[in-house]
């Protein structure tokens, strides 16, 4: 598969776990009101909120979507312009990178914790979003990076 269909299906997975979070979190709300409470609906909300929080994340930062302050970046040369996006990517690089490993310690020391409300599912597919989407997020940067340094940066040259 190209990595044009892959960031549609990442997209696409984004937008559903959206739209099935508020669905549930709905369906527990009129079930509640109705004397027959769901406890289920709100940790699996729980729990796609945390996968839709990096992935939307994730095509947002490939759009270039997310929120820059240029106010003093815009007024240095181009090649200090250059030298700070440069810099930016290396530091998102690194926390990306200690997320990965933090994620996965945290994923591994929650595998005996289960829902409250969901007994026998383990708690790490909540917390296997931090690493996976970070890996993701780290996918898009080394990609921003590359495109960079070959000259062929499609959007603004690099973050600031």
């Amino acid at each position: 598969m190209t990595m044009k269909i892959l960031d549609r299906m990442e997209a696409a997975v984004a937008g559903t776990f959206l739209v099935v979070m508020v669905a549930l979190i709905f369906l527990g709300g009129v079930a509640r009101l109705m004397h027959h409470p769901l406890n289920w609906t709100t940790d699996v909300a729980t729990c796609l909120f945390a996968w839709a929080c990096f992935l939307c994340a994730d095509v947002a930062w490939r759009r270039d979507s997310l929120m820059s302050i240029g106010l003093l970046t815009d007024r240095l040369p181009a090649r200090v312009q250059r030298l700070v996006g440069w810099c930016n990517l290396m530091i998102i690089t690194l926390f990306l990178l200690f997320l990965i490993g933090a994620g996965l310690w945290l994923s591994y020391v929650s595998r005996a914790r289960t829902f409250q409300g969901i007994p026998g599912i383990s708690y790490s597919w909540v917390t296997m979003s931090l690493p996976v989407g970070a890996a993701l997020l780290l996918n898009t940067t080394l990609r921003k990076a590359w495109r960079e340094l070959r000259g062929d940066a499609v959007h603004r040259p690099l973050p600031t």
